[in-house]
């Protein structure tokens, strides 16, 4: 796996756990914020064919 790939997947776990943090909390602009966030990670992975686990979804 390249510095890339890595670098993205691990982007996107980081954001996955601040996401439910922020759930977990009732932050409700935090939640928007990593969504978006999400969003554009995974269509950047999407893009580049980086393939992101089903744990991801």
């Amino acid at each position: 796996m390249d510095a890339f790939t890595a670098g993205l997947l691990q982007r996107i776990k980081a954001t996955e756990t601040d996401l439910n943090r922020a759930r977990e909390t009732g932050d409700d602009f935090l939640v928007d914020v990593d969504q978006e966030e999400l969003e554009d990670l995974r269509r950047l992975a999407a893009e580049h064919g980086v393939e992101v686990g089903a744990a991801s979804a």
